[in-house]
């Protein structure tokens, strides 16, 4: 999987809203506290807002904060919100797509992979990064030193 700059900025913008939930946090404080250029931030909250994640608020006290609790969005829903769905093969969905002869089973791959994402992406929420305590699934895959290494 490739995680887009686009997810990167959104994730980390959501975590700085809520690590100051309930507050309202205006946009050049969140792109100042995670080096997110401007322009692109608003784009991705416009995003994140039409997802129903956030709301904006308008006038010199306004800003965003986030819709539900923290406890209750996942990574998972803020890289759906500006990237769709977590994994794709030919843009379409991993069942989707058809494979024949020698190449059946990699339909069960690709499902399989999606499945993995869901695994992580679905179970972490903005709240356990902020407290930085996260679930033991996610915990266990990184005490694996083979998780650390890129085979390339």
């Amino acid at each position: 999987m490739r995680i887009s700059a686009r997810a990167d900025y959104a994730v980390r913008a959501a975590i700085e809203l809520a690590a100051a939930h309930p507050a309202i946090v205006k946009t050049d404080a969140i792109a100042t506290a995670q080096s997110i250029p401007v322009k692109f931030l608003e784009a991705i909250l416009s995003d994140l807002r039409r997802a129903g994640l956030i709301r904006s608020k308008r006038g010199a006290e306004g800003g965003y904060q986030l819709q539900r609790e923290p406890s209750e969005i996942s990574l998972a829903d803020v890289i759906r919100a500006v990237d769709g769905p977590l994994a794709w093969v030919r843009d379409q969905r991993p069942g989707a797509v058809r494979y024949d002869g020698s190449s059946a089973a990699l339909e069960q791959v690709w499902v399989a992979v999606r499945a993995s994402l869901r695994g992580v992406l679905d179970h972490v929420s903005l709240a356990d990064v902020v407290a930085g305590e996260l679930p033991p699934a996610v915990t266990d895959l990184t005490a694996d030193p083979a998780a650390w290494v890129d085979p390339m």
